[in-house]
């Protein structure tokens, strides 16, 4: 199982508005070949950063089977409007 963390830097003043869309956007993520379980975790020192925990079955799973899929590109269109920069991804292998 691979974890994917996601660092999204929101716009400022927007981070309420990108958690309300985002409850609906993750529906398009949880629909996924491969989705196993996500979470949501708002900085408290940070609170314009979210961090999303996202658990696939493999890297692929995320990698090519997600992000080069139609459901990539909607979950980008809902949540991009909100981000002040380009989030950072990174996987990890849960043991």
């Amino acid at each position: 199982m691979i974890m994917e963390i996601a660092y999204i830097t929101i716009s400022p003043g927007r981070a309420d508005e990108f958690e309300e869309v985002l409850k609906s956007a993750l529906d398009i993520v949880r629909g996924a070949d491969g989705f196993i379980d996500v979470h949501v975790h708002r900085g408290i020192e940070r609170p314009d950063v979210v961090m999303l925990a996202i658990a696939w079955e493999t890297l692929e799973a995320h990698t090519v089977g997600f992000r080069e899929s139609d459901r990539f590109i909607q979950w980008r269109a809902a949540i991009s409007p909100f981000f002040a920069e380009p989030p950072s991804v990174e996987h990890w292998i849960l043991r």
